[in-house]
């Protein structure tokens, strides 16, 4: 008997200070929902299940109801709810962001500029407030134009273009093109040109729709899909969000038709408003995402999706545009990532064509840039073994700065 009282008293006020401890986690969580900007009936629901962990503490299983809870109530909380960065609609800038980074794609880049000043005229109230210079720092924006503040909830005062939610003003491209024609660079630089926030999603191979949707909280890898992730990722709800090589979908036929009803309700403008994380399990709204989607071919694309999006094709580049492309863009790049002044190496002109096309021809630039990085990478050790400066590069000396199995260069 008297060991049994040493272990009470030993024992009791551990047992006291577990049941504080789990309070206070309890109680953590209740202010970590009262404080964040949630829903409210997402805040009601979840506060539910928060109530219920202090009576499952006495009736055991409380621990693994409250990892469950707890990490709930942490993605929700993450979702930046009614929050949206500003949009920067001047054409103008837009031009000279692709203009820095793509060279040539005229067609493309006047389509993307179309869109723009399309959501610029929406967002000022038409074209005589424009050409007026009537643009108040407030505009009341009717039915689907929001305006809202930069990385604030909606309703404080900056504005944000959005697209009417018909079908042709949606803002849902699919770039379609050969692998390294630019499909995803370009998205990029949509993103930079709006200032708008840029999450990239592959979609290559995934066999899985929840990869999209989500997993329900309550299954063994529960966590939420792609989509909310990228909306916790860049903190807005107006992101550039790429789903990239969307045909390389899993090929199980019974799959790709659940990735592509996944993908059509997440595209469609007339259905992303409510869209249904299966783990968050409540309404997201989706529409002021700007969705761009990218593939090699049509094939696998469903034809209710290839209806819900605008198909914009990328042709290949041709010598002359891959040899400016060499020039004005990879080069300085490569150089500058490796720390080479440029006045250190120079490529002459008779050293190009032979670059450009190696092995033959090909659609996109990325054989352009590695052949570019080889030669640089050659001339900085020659650098740095002290040979003299500049290093010049011709089509005599060629070969002791490429791969030796180059095609024609070899």
């Amino acid at each position: 008997m008297e060991y049994s009282n040493n272990y009470n008293q030993t024992n009791h006020p551990v047992v006291n200070d577990s049941l504080e401890e789990s309070l206070m986690e309890v109680k953590a969580l209740e202010v970590k929902l009262s404080s964040t900007n949630l829903p409210e009936k997402l805040r009601e629901e979840t506060m539910v299940r928060v109530s219920r962990l202090g009576r499952m503490f006495k009736l055991g299983g409380y621990s693994a109801e409250f990892e469950t809870v707890s990490k709930y109530i942490d993605w929700i909380t993450r979702i930046p709810w009614g929050v949206v960065s500003e949009d920067n609609l001047d054409i103008h800038r837009a031009r000279e962001v692709m203009d820095e980074t793509h060279h040539g794609m005229e067609t493309i880049k006047d389509l993307i500029l179309d869109y723009i000043a399309t959501m610029q005229l929406q967002s000022v109230g038409g074209v005589e407030r424009l050409r007026g210079d009537v643009i108040p720092s407030q505009v009341q924006y009717q039915n689907s134009i929001s305006q809202v503040p930069h990385n604030r909830p909606i309703g404080q005062g900056v504005q944000m273009g959005v697209l009417k939610s018909h079908v042709a003003n949606a803002p849902v491209f699919l770039f379609l093109g050969l692998q390294g024609v630019g499909k995803t660079s370009i998205a990029r630089s949509i993103a930079q040109s709006m200032g708008r926030k840029f999450s990239r999603i592959s979609l290559g191979a995934i066999g899985d729709v929840r990869t999209l949707r989500g997993a329900p909280r309550y299954s063994p890898d529960a966590e939420p899909g792609q989509i909310i992730k990228s909306l916790v990722r860049c903190g807005t709800m107006n992101p550039v969000i790429l789903l990239d090589e969307i045909e390389k979908a899993s090929g199980n036929k019974g799959l790709l038709s659940d990735i592509m009803a996944a993908l059509l309700e997440i595209l469609d403008p007339e259905q992303n408003s409510t869209f249904v994380d299966h783990y968050i399990d409540y309404p997201v709204d989706l529409s002021n995402v700007f969705f761009i989607c990218t593939a090699n071919n049509l094939g696998g694309l469903s034809a209710a999706l290839l209806d819900r999006v605008e198909v914009i094709r990328f042709t290949s580049y041709s010598d002359q545009e891959k040899e400016v492309i060499g020039k004005e863009y990879i080069l300085p790049r490569v150089l500058e990532d490796l720390n080479i002044s440029p006045e250190y190496i120079r490529i002459e002109e008779e050293v190009w064509p032979l670059i450009i096309r190696p092995v033959g021809f090909d659609a996109g630039i990325r054989q352009l840039e590695r052949n570019i990085t080889t030669i640089v990478r050659s001339a900085a050790r020659m650098i740095v073994e002290g040979k003299p400066l500049p290093i010049v590069i011709n089509s005599s000396n060629l070969t002791d700065y490429v791969l030796a199995d180059q095609g024609p260069l070899s």
